[in-house]
């Protein structure tokens, strides 16, 4: 385990800006996390997780503590039966690997999620989730070092606060845990229709009728590709902008004016619009803003053409959120974190 100084952060995310960060470490087992980690509150240093650096945004001036990238393996199957098959993953495994794993194994229940870059670890901090899926549907416990009691604890699903992109881990106990491992729980059952209007698109156009979790996953990655530029040769992180969930009196509202609005219910008196839609009307799709282009294609990705900076990023965000504000009265959100 070896301590680096001076690293630039800009190559370790995928929207390749970020000033230095005054340490790195990479750590391969929980020990080495709780060494780390106390080490650096000793010292009073502040200290971010981060994992594939797909869903992180850092600022031209850096990170003044020690950035700690979560690298341990592991993929062990801990309970097996007629219907189930319990898995057990380290954080560091990178997350479309496990995907592929286990539909290899003729499992389902991540399968939607395949090409989700980033890894395991991360997954349970947003609650990613696409076409359908998320991981809260699977995710039994995990397990986790507490900042706070310098203790391993095992959370359970309920334990994670799961909403709509979103968990206790970059909500109101964010910064507490770092995340070691987590343990989902996949059916040996095929996966069942109704999908994803977009999934059921394909299937469709392509005569698709015996569903398995590798037709879903060759499904999945035919429309990803297509909709969502590969970061390695265009800079994004993937959606830049969350769905917007809005009350359902303000839905009735804009349904007036547009009929054909495409709503997902959440329950609780409150629906989901697809913030793509709200910022393709605004006319921004294909724009160059601030040296970002909102994406032709998939108009909640924002591309780094040529922005030099995080002044740039924030600018195109902001002229974004405000168009979108301005046509609907809706105030869409970020999705990345930002390495503060």
């Amino acid at each position: 385990m070896e301590v680096h100084t001076n690293i630039p952060l800009k190559n370790f995310t995928t929207m390749k800006l970020g000033g230095p960060a005054r340490f790195m470490v990479e750590v391969r087992s929980a020990e080495e996390v709780k060494a780390v980690h106390d080490n650096a509150t000793s010292k009073n240093l502040p200290i971010f997780i981060l994992g594939g650096g797909s869903n992180v945004i850092a600022r031209d001036e850096g990170y003044p503590g020690i950035v700690i990238r979560v690298r341990i393996p592991g993929f062990e199957i801990i309970n097996d039966d007629i219907n189930t098959t319990t898995i057990k993953i380290g954080a560091g495994e990178g997350w479309d690997s496990v995907v592929k794993r286990t539909v290899d194994m003729h499992l389902s229940g991540i399968e939607a999620m395949s090409m989700i870059p980033g890894t395991s670890g991360a997954a349970p901090v947003q609650n990613v989730g696409a076409y359908g899926q998320e991981i809260a549907d699977t995710l039994v416990s995990l397990e986790a070092y507490d900042s706070q009691t310098k203790t391993f604890v095992v959370l359970s699903n309920e334990a994670c606060g799961f909403a709509y992109r979103d968990s206790i881990f970059r909500g109101n106990e964010k910064g507490r845990y770092v995340i070691t491992s987590i343990t989902l729980k996949l059916s040996k059952s095929l996966p069942q229709p109704p999908f994803y209007d977009a999934l059921q698109a394909y299937f469709d156009a392509h005569k698709v009728t015996f569903f398995t979790g590798e037709t879903v996953r060759e499904a999945v990655i035919a429309i990803r590709t297509e909709k969502l530029p590969d970061p390695g040769l265009k800079p994004n992180t993937g959606s830049f902008f969350k769905n917007a969930i809005i009350e359902n009196w303000q839905l009735a509202d804009l349904q007036i004016s547009y009929p054909d609005m495409k709503v997902f219910d959440m329950g609780d008196g409150h629906s989901k619009v697809p913030t793509g839609w709200l910022i393709e009307q605004t006319g921004l799709k294909g724009q160059l803003l601030h040296g970002m282009r909102v994406h032709d294609k998939n108009t909640l990705v924002l591309i780094n053409e040529s922005a030099t900076g995080y002044a740039d990023l924030a600018a195109a965000r902001d002229e974004v959120i405000g168009a979108v504000r301005d046509k609907f009265r809706i105030q869409i959100e970020q999705e990345p974190l930002e390495l503060s």
